[in-house]
């Protein structure tokens, strides 16, 4: 199914609620990553060059539907203006009859930036009557927020059923990208599991299951996997709830003729700590007081030998605790060799793994690198996303 695109709307002189996602780390008014801002700079920029009127609305951390100071929008809103190289007016509330009159006032081309919208309990309840005054000015609704869109909040569904409404040029992309993935990739197809637990990955893993061709298993979450084979992993976490699951995946991709790898050594520590004692072992090796805490480098050159003539990848998960450093050279050296993978197709998702691909600069190195963490997950377990499905022609 196709989106309902901006590009398909007139603009000129309407006035438009661009829902988008710049809930970002401010720390003493500083934002440390403006990526999310920039995410959206073709949207509004399209926007802004067809003569619409623009108003931006956000969240800000989890405020509980009550005003915090240090959660308000206005460093964003300052962060936005040099980005656009134009002024971005930061209103101290997202409705009432002053918010109103200033949008009112608004003239083709202009930017506001209304306050966190989390400050409202109505935001996160999808309240009616907040939903009524929130798109009360406006003319049509631009969903850009792809990180929000698996939530069904007033600024994110309840609007949809106000207001016209459009996919943003940043949502765009991540439905086309992801459902690429599910639908009609490049094979051989290869997904790259980590994280820590198992747990939220159950789904993704099952939706997956009758399309990839090799499946890449490392973080914390192979300690469940080998102890669902038999094997010992000393001290590390182990999710026994889903060992029955786990052995019902492995048996299954047997059956579809899945491969699956798995770390053949590890990085090992008594502690997930910087500056402790560090061992490398074989997986199967690993003495009780001890736990898993990355890839070894074996490991490492087996899943670069896994990946090579893969054209489709997606990474969900790091493979080690990636922010301390005795414990990131797995996530490291995995983003070096998926990044530089010769005419494949190489999707990130999940917050974590952006997160450790950005710190060592290599975003640019990917096809994709999705804005939403739980949203991706979401859409690649197959779900139907609340924000999104009102978008569809």
């Amino acid at each position: 199914m196709d989106l309902n695109s901006i590009k398909n709307v007139e603009l000129s002189g309407k006035t438009t609620l661009v829902r988008v996602d710049y809930n970002v780390s401010v720390k003493e008014g500083i934002i440390s990553d403006d990526s999310r801002l920039r995410a959206t700079l073709s949207t509004i920029s399209y926007l802004r060059e067809n003569g619409a009127k623009i108003v931006l609305c956000s969240h800000l951390g989890r405020p509980d539907g009550k005003v915090v100071e240090e959660l308000r929008l206005t460093p964003v809103g300052n962060r936005l203006s040099i980005l656009l190289n134009q002024p971005v007016q930061c209103l101290p509330d997202a409705i009432g009859g002053d918010v109103r009159d200033k949008i009112h006032s608004l003239k083709p081309g202009d930017i506001l930036l209304l306050e966190n919208l989390r400050f409202y309990p109505g935001e996160e309840k999808n309240d009616g009557e907040f939903c009524k005054l929130l798109a009360e000015p406006f003319n049509l609704f631009v969903n850009d927020a792809f990180g929000t869109a698996h939530r069904a909040h007033a600024s994110t569904y309840g609007v949809t059923a106000l207001l016209p409404s459009y996919a943003g040029f940043l949502l765009e992309r991540e439905v086309e990208m992801l459902s690429q993935v599910i639908q009609d990739p490049k094979r051989p197809l290869a997904a790259v599991m980590g994280g820590a637990k198992i747990g939220d990955k159950i789904p993704l893993i099952q939706n997956l299951l009758s399309k990839v061709d090799t499946f890449i298993i490392g973080g914390g979450m192979a300690a469940t996997f080998y102890f669902a084979q038999g094997l010992s992993v000393g001290g590390s976490l182990i999710e026994e709830n889903y060992l029955d699951l786990v052995k019902e995946i492995l048996l299954e991709g047997k059956e579809k003729g899945v491969k699956f790898c798995f770390p053949s050594d590890v990085v090992i520590a008594k502690n997930p700590k910087a500056g402790v004692e560090i061992k490398i072992c074989q997986a199967n090796e690993v003495p009780h007081e001890w736990n898993i805490f990355d890839i070894g480098p074996q490991t490492i050159g087996e899943f670069g030998s896994a990946l090579r003539g893969i054209k489709t990848v997606l990474w969900n998960g790091p493979m080690g605790i990636f922010e301390i450093p005795e414990f990131s050279k797995g996530t490291n050296e995995l983003a070096k060799i998926i990044g530089s993978l010769p005419g494949a197709t190489t999707i990130v998702g999940g917050g974590s793994t952006v997160e450790a691909i950005t710190s060592i600069g290599l975003e640019e190195e990917f096809t994709h690198v999705s804005t939403g963490g739980g949203a991706s997950l979401e859409f690649l377990e197959g779900q139907i996303l609340p924000g999104i499905k009102p978008l569809y022609k």
